[in-house]
């Protein structure tokens, strides 16, 4: 692993910045962390932070839409916003050098957008022809569905928002919700790339050091549910989604949660395609990995299959999940390992990736995570470590739901 260095600085206003220098890059990326996810939308008006993640720049500062967007072309910056359940996340990537010049167009879109009444209603328009898009796949709908009954409430709400939702979102609505939420203190500043702490620290100052503190909110939970459902969709095929309760993020079971999740359900050596899909040609498709939160986590799987082989898919994707505890294979845990040191190379070249990574490591665990202490936890897996992690966190508290022409059966075990 080559030398990493991150620099940090909490501005008073309570903006987290984060800097890791890569010499070997010629490029930056930032991604900027605002606390005003979807978690924090009122009820009734899912899609409130996907409304204002493309409103806010269409014109910031002194500049109009077409202006803001000619000024960053003409920088170079590959650029984003979008909606996320704790944050609304800006990022963007581009030389060097001119990413003192991008970090200003930023501080506009942030603390000065224009949110212009006649660009409202095409950044509504935009998010509603998304969600209609995903109506028509089923696996970009069942999938947000899932985590809408398997996170407690907000947690689990879509961050995209939902269509029946989205009518009730309105211009004065979303002004509201970005006076009172975006906020500098639990921001997050990650920056990487060819640059230099201090220089940067001074910009980031300069450009949000004025920004005006917001009281924190407090956030209201209420069960979610049902754990076993099914959504009626005439058609061929049937599609399972299922999730059951595995560590949070910060965990120090963590890595191993993540290792056996890996094992079961991802790339084509996986339990669950080898068994469900090639052995059995029981599906089309099938997956499994780990997701999770700050404070809860989920094992996550997904099956498409044809509406006349639903249930033997779902009995035996349930039965390859109770399997897994009687332990993994040496091979298994290899291809793992593999599979992770992949990913933890590529991710070092990827000056967007490791601000991301740098980011939310901070807002996860309070510290950035080096990338030697990674490889180290991920060559200290075993098959006794999956073993152990899997006898003391059992798959259990499953959440089940289908889509599909008709409802399946589940165990009374699980639906109980």
């Amino acid at each position: 692993m080559q030398e990493q260095t991150i620099h940090t600085h909490t501005f008073e206003n309570g903006l987290t910045l984060l800097v890791e220098p890569m010499r070997s890059v010629q490029s930056a990326a930032f991604s900027f962390l605002v606390p005003a996810g979807c978690v924090y939308e009122p009820d009734g008006q899912n899609g409130t932070v996907a409304v204002l993640s493309d409103w806010i720049s269409r014109g910031a500062g002194d500049l109009n839409s077409r202006e803001l967007l000619a000024a960053l072309d003409n920088l170079g910056v590959q650029g984003s916003e979008s909606p996320g359940v704790s944050f609304l996340t800006c990022s963007g990537a581009t030389l060097a050098a001119n990413l003192p010049e991008a970090l200003k167009l930023y501080a506009d879109i942030l603390l000065r957008p224009h949110l212009p009444d006649e660009e409202f209603l095409p950044a509504k328009a935009g998010i509603e022809q998304s969600l209609r898009a995903n109506e028509d796949d089923p696996r970009q709908k069942i999938i947000p569905e899932l985590r809408r009954r398997c996170y407690e409430h907000p947690w689990g709400r879509p961050s995209d928002g939902t269509l029946e939702e989205l009518p009730s979102v309105t211009a004065d609505g979303v002004r509201e919700f970005y006076k009172r939420f975006m906020r500098p203190n639990g921001a997050i500043l990650g920056i990487a790339g060819n640059v230099e702490f201090e220089p940067i620290k001074n910009c980031i100052g300069e450009l949000f050091g004025s920004w005006g503190i917001q009281s924190d909110p407090e956030l209201a939970t209420r069960p979610s549910g049902p754990a076993i459902d099914h959504i009626t969709h005439e058609s061929e095929q049937t599609h399972i989604a299922l999730a059951y309760d595995a560590v949070s993020l910060p965990d120090p079971d963590y890595y191993t949660a993540w290792a056996a999740a890996a094992v079961l359900g991802q790339g084509m050596s996986s339990r669950l395609f080898t068994e469900v899909r090639e052995k059995r040609g029981l599906c089309y498709s099938i997956s499994a990995s780990y997701g999770g939160l700050k404070h809860a986590g989920r094992v996550t799987c997904y099956a498409g299959t044809s509406s006349e082989r639903a249930q033997e898919t779902l009995d035996v994707t349930l039965a390859e999940i109770q399997r897994l505890a009687d332990g993994v294979t040496q091979n298994e845990l290899d291809r793992c390992k593999a599979m992770s040191k992949s990913s933890l190379v590529m991710q070092q070249e990827s000056t967007r990736q490791r601000s991301w990574s740098i980011a939310s490591n901070w807002h996860i665990r309070g510290r950035v995570v080096p990338l030697q202490e990674i490889k180290d936890a991920i060559d200290a897996l075993t098959i006794d470590s999956i073993q152990d992690y899997l006898e003391r966190h059992p798959a259990k508290s499953f959440t089940i739901l289908t889509l599909g022409p008709t409802a399946l059966e589940v165990p009374d075990t699980l639906s109980s």
